[in-house]
């Protein structure tokens, strides 16, 4: 299976990533779009769940109650996050049109079924110079979970996101996440790429990645950049070995270029040059 995948217009279920097609442990990951009449039925079984709609209108029935859910598109608003512990069943009903995400993990349930509003996620601007980006922490700690992380973060054309790389699959003493990258770009026919690399064994793979484009993170070091004049979205769901409050715990930065933490304009060449 590649690690980068094209969302499938002509279905329901546009994205699918299980532990087993991604060759990892953790992480299920769907985007689903629904219009007209359909309904999308799921159980989460042995597993927590997050729901984050993308776009649209759409009524989730749970037997915890009713949670509606709306948002006018990733570019214009925060999004409410409905999370669901193990042995739950849901339906998801549009009211026109409904895009959303659905990312899940093992659990126990030790957490119960609960709608985080736009204004529980916190936001923060990282970086600096040509890694300055906003994120939001749309299902972090302290927000409960057992392993569910969710990010979603906004980088100007021209910029990068993940400056300097970091990784969180065991190198360095890290955690083992697994991750996936949601795209969403502005306007719709933009461009980034994304990149996953060890330099210890030669692994590397860089993605010229397009609108509604996802890719998983399956190990090393990761970063991302917008070309000039493409605003870029995207949607991170995390999980693994982290669990509780150890979700706070941060990547490794690849140490050639975590200096850049003290200084992102550092070594920046002057133009013109002669």
């Amino acid at each position: 299976m590649s690690n980068h995948l094209k969302s499938n217009y002509d279905d329901m279920i546009m994205l699918d990533v299980t532990p087993e097609s991604a060759g990892w442990s953790y992480l299920s990951y769907r985007v689903i779009r629904l219009g007209g009449e359909r309904v999308y039925l799921h159980q989460t079984e042995g597993s927590e769940l997050a729901l984050v709609p993308l776009e649209g209108r759409g009524l989730v029935q749970t037997a915890a109650g009713d949670f509606a859910l709306k948002r006018a598109g990733v570019f214009q608003e925060k999004p409410s996050v409905l999370y669901l512990p193990p042995g739950q069943e849901l339906g998801v009903r549009a009211e026109g049109s409904f895009e959303f995400a659905i990312g899940a993990a093992p659990a126990e349930g030790k957490y119960p079924p609960r709608l985080f509003g736009p204004d529980e996620i916190r936001q923060e601007l990282r970086g600096g110079g040509a890694a300055r980006r906003q994120v939001h922490h749309t299902l972090a700690h302290p927000m409960p979970a057992e392993r569910l992380i969710l990010y979603e973060v906004y980088v100007p054309g021209g910029a990068w996101s993940g400056y300097p790389p970091h990784c969180h699959d065991g190198y360095g003493g890290s955690a083992h996440l697994d991750e996936t990258y949601y795209f969403r770009t502005d306007p719709a026919d933009g461009v980034a790429l994304h990149r996953n690399y060890r330099r210890d064994t030669g692994f590397e793979e860089i993605f010229a990645v397009r609108d509604r484009d996802l890719v998983l993170v399956t190990q090393g070091f990761h970063s991302t950049s917008a070309a000039p004049g493409s605003n870029l979205y995207f949607l991170n769901y995390l999980a693994g070995e982290l669990l509780d409050e150890a979700r706070a715990t941060p990547p490794y930065d690849d140490p050639d270029y975590a200096w850049l933490k003290e200084d992102y304009t550092g070594n920046l060449m002057r133009l013109p040059v002669m």
